[in-house]
């Protein structure tokens, strides 16, 4: 006796179970189809050619493990769509907050700049040179010891004017040796969203980018 072919369970039956036919991925709905199909079968079976118990035991086991995945899968879509929710409810106490990004430009806020760094280690000497947009050093903070890790620094314009301004670059140094810093820019986040499932930021600077590019808040 032939098996019954659960990859065209839906198109086999579809014309015989209403409405049900439809809900391809309901578990339910397929062991209904699958009942039925069983039932007809047995019941149109060649006498001669009965089916045995090893094949109803193959296709009992068949459908329970179709259902089985149908029913992992809802389950795995309906916490997805709980942990999106709870990420962008998580997503609204950042706004508001300076948001670290891999960048060396400066944030203004009138005539104060505003720039972080992280160290990879401790240093004895630590400088910001302030580059204007004609290649110029136009200034240097310098902040002295610091240990490994994050760090913000504001820097007084006083009578340099923001629009020359170009980026800044850190200096570190530990007795004679260089200590690796990576520059990173401050922004203030202005919303959060999902996009296909994964959280974005808008920053005030009107730049919009994703949860995992942000190294730190301030």
């Amino acid at each position: 006796m032939q098996a019954i072919d659960l990859g065209n369970l839906d198109n086999t039956v579809g014309s015989t179970t209403g409405t049900k036919g439809n809900n391809s991925t309901d578990p339910q709905a397929s062991q209904d189809r699958f009942l039925k199909l069983l039932v007809a079968q047995i019941n149109n079976q060649d006498p001669l050619n009965p089916m045995d118990n090893a094949q109803m035991t193959t296709q009992m086991a068949q459908i329970n493990t179709v259902s089985g995945i149908q029913e992992l899968n809802a389950t795995l879509k309906g916490m997805a769509s709980q942990m999106a929710s709870s990420q962008a409810m998580q997503g609204t106490t950042l706004i508001g907050r300076e948001a670290l990004i891999e960048g060396d430009a400066l944030a203004f806020e009138g005539s104060t700049g505003k720039g972080a760094f992280t160290l990879d280690g401790p240093a004895s000497a630590v400088s910001v040179d302030i580059i204007g947009k004609n290649g110029a050093l136009l200034d240097t903070v310098s902040l002295g010891a610091m240990d490994a890790g994050q760090h913000g620094f504001d820097w007084n314009a006083r009578a340099i004017d923001p629009a020359t301004v170009a980026r800044f670059s850190v200096r570190a140094s530990q007795g004679a040796e260089t200590v690796t810093a990576t520059a990173l820019q401050r922004a203030q986040v202005a919303s959060v969203g999902l996009t296909n499932g994964a959280m974005t930021v808008q920053l005030q600077n009107g730049r919009s980018i994703t949860y995992d590019q942000i190294r730190g808040f301030m």
